[in-house]
C-alpha cells in the first residue's frame, strides 16, 4: 500500500472522530485521525504555502460547525494534534510519501515558522540553492529539526545509551553545570476541546481484548520494592536524595526490560531492534510508569522523603531554565493524568504505542514496527470507547499525553544531574499539595 493514508479497516470506522473538529473521521491522514475536511484543508494549506492570521487570541475552539470560521487556528491545530506535513506528496496528488503511524511531535518553534510562513521562505531558498538533490529518505526527512515521526518517542539527538547514564549517575558528583538553556514554551497551549459525535452503545472487539489482556500481563504492577521510608527529624542531604532516585530509576528500567520478553509481539521482532528501541525510550516508559501505575508511591513516599531535603542558596540560585520548564511540563501533566485516572488497560496500551517506534535509526524492521504500532493505537482507542462511553475526548486526551512525555523526557536528558533533587522536590511537593487541597 503506497498511500499514507490509511483507512479503518472495519465497521467501527462510523465511530471514530476526527482529532481536530469532531467531525466523523475516515480513517488515518497524515499521521492522525481526521476527517476528510480537514485532511483536505491540511494538504491544501501545506502545498499552497498559506499563511493565516487570526483575529481573535489564537486560540478557537474547532468543531464541525466552527472549523472554517478561523483557518489559522484550525492549521495550528492540526500540526499541535501531529499532521505531518512531510507525508504530503509534493506533487499534490493522492498517496503519501510515507508510512508512520501516529502523530509527530514538532516542537513549538517549528510550529510559529510554518504558521508564519519563514518555513515556506527557507524551503524556496533551500530549492534555489540545491536545485532538487534529496539525500535523504522520506522517513529520514519527516522534520528538519531532526524531531521523530509519527508515533516516535525520542529523536537520535537526544537519545541516551544506558551506559551513558550509568556513567554520568556515577560521576554526578564531579560534573560541573552546564549554560543555562533557553526557555521553549508549552508545545500545546491550545485548551477546550470541540464536542464530539454522541456515544452510542457498543461492544468491544474481542480481539483488542485478548490483546489488552496480553499487554497487561507483561506488566510488573507490583509496587516498586525501593525503600522510601525515612524516620521523621532526618535531614536528608542532596547526595542521599539524588542516590535514592538513581535506585528508583535502576529498578523501574529492570521493570522495563523484563516487560520486553514477557510481550506478546517479543518474537516477531529482533533482539536488536528491541535493544535500539529501550535505548531510546526507557526515559519516556519510566515517566509515564510513574505517573500512572506506580504514582501512588512517587507522589506519596517519595514525596515524604523530598520534603526533608533543604536545598542550598547555592543549588537554588544555579537552577537552570531548562529545569524550570520540566518542572511546570510535569505538575500540568501529573495534573492531567491525575484528571483522567489512567486505567491499566490504557497505560498498557499507551506504553506499548510509545515504545513501537518505526522511526528510530538502526532498526531492521521498521515495517513491523509500524504495523504493531497500528494495531495498539486502534486497540487502544477501541477500548477507550467501549469503556468510556459519555468521554468522547478521552482517546485524543490520551493521546495527546505521549508527545508531552516524550518532550520531557528530552528536556530531562538536560537538567545537569546535581539538579535533580531539587526538581523531584518540587514537583512532588507542588502535585501531593494540589491533591491535598482537593
Amino acid at each position: 500500500m503506497d498511500t499514507w493514508e490509511v483507512s479503518v479497516p472495519d465497521d467501527r470506522a462510523e465511530q471514530r472522530t476526527c482529532l481536530i473538529c469532531g467531525d466523523r473521521a475516515t480513517g488515518l491522514h497524515y499521521g492522525i485521525i481526521s476527517c476528510e475536511g480537514c485532511k483536505g484543508f491540511f494538504k491544501r494549506s501545506i502545498c499552497n504555502k498559506r499563511v493565516y492570521r487570526c483575529s481573535r487570541d489564537k486560540n478557537c475552539v474547532m468543531s464541525r460547525k466552527q472549523r472554517n470560521r478561523c483557518q489559522y487556528c484550525r492549521l495550528l491545530k492540526c500540526l499541535q494534534m501531529g499532521m505531518n506535513r512531510k507525508a504530503i506528496r509534493e506533487d499534490g496528488m493522492p498517496g503519501g510519501r510515507n508510512k508512520s503511524i501516529g502523530p509527530v511531535q514538532i516542537s513549538e518553534e517549528e510550529i510559529e515558522r510554518i504558521m508564519s510562513g519563514q518555513e515556506f521562505e527557507e524551503e524556496a531558498n533551500h530549492w534555489s540553492n540545491h536545485g532538487d538533490s534529496d539525500h535523504s529518505s522520506p522517513g529520514n526527512r519527516a522534520s528538519e529539526s531532526n524531531q521523530p515521526s509519527p508515533g516516535s518517542t525520542l529523536s537520535s539527538s537526544r537519545s541516551v545509551e544506558l551506559n551513558g547514564f550509568m556513567t554520568f549517575r556515577d560521576q554526578y558528583m564531579g560534573m560541573s553545570v552546564p549554560p543555562h538553556y533557553q526557555y521553549i514554551p508549552h508545545l500545546f497551549s491550545y485548551s477546550g476541546h470541540s464536542p464530539l459525535l454522541p456515544p452510542q452503545a457498543r461492544s468491544l472487539d474481542p480481539q483488542s481484548y485478548s490483546l489488552i489482556h496480553q499487554l497487561i500481563s507483561a506488566e510488573d504492577l507490583e509496587p516498586l520494592g525501593t525503600p522510601m521510608l525515612i524516620e521523621d527529624g532526618y535531614a536528608v542531604t542532596q547526595a542521599e536524595l539524588f542516590a535514592l532516585l538513581c535506585r528508583l530509576a535502576d529498578e523501574l528500567l529492570f521493570r522495563q526490560i523484563a516487560w520486553i520478553k514477557k510481550l506478546p509481539f517479543f518474537c516477531e521482532l529482533s533482539i536488536k531492534d528491541y535493544t535500539c528501541l529501550l535505548s531510546s525510550t526507557w526515559q519516556e516508559l519510566i515517566l509515564l510508569s510513574s505517573l500512572t501505575v506506580y504514582s501512588k508511591q512517587i507522589f506519596g513516599e517519595l514525596a515524604d522523603v523530598t520534603a526533608k531535603y533543604s536545598p542550598s542558596d547555592e543549588e537554588l540560585h544555579r537552577f537552570s531554565d531548562e529545569g524550570m520548564e520540566v518542572i511546570e511540563r510535569l505538575i500540568y501533566l501529573y495534573h492531567k493524568f491525575h484528571q483522567l485516572k489512567v486505567s491499566n488497560e490504557e497505560y498498557a496500551c499507551m506504553k506499548a504505542i510509545n515504545f513501537l517506534n518505526q522511526d528510530i535509526r538502526g532498526l531492521t524492521s521498521a515495517s513491523q514496527l509500524e504495523q504493531l504500532n497500528k494495531r495498539y493505537w486502534y486497540i487502544c482507542q477501541d477500548f477507550t470507547e467501549y469503556k468510556y462511553t459519555h468521554q468522547p475526548n478521552r482517546f485524543p486526551d490520551l493521546m495527546m499525553c505521549l508527545p508531552e512525555i516524550r518532550y520531557i523526557a528530552g528536556k530531562m536528558v538536560n537538567v545537569p544531574l546535581e539538579q535533580l533533587p531539587l526538581l523531584f522536590k518540587v514537583v512532588l511537593h507542588s502535585c501531593k499539595t494540589s491533591v491535598v487541597k482537593e
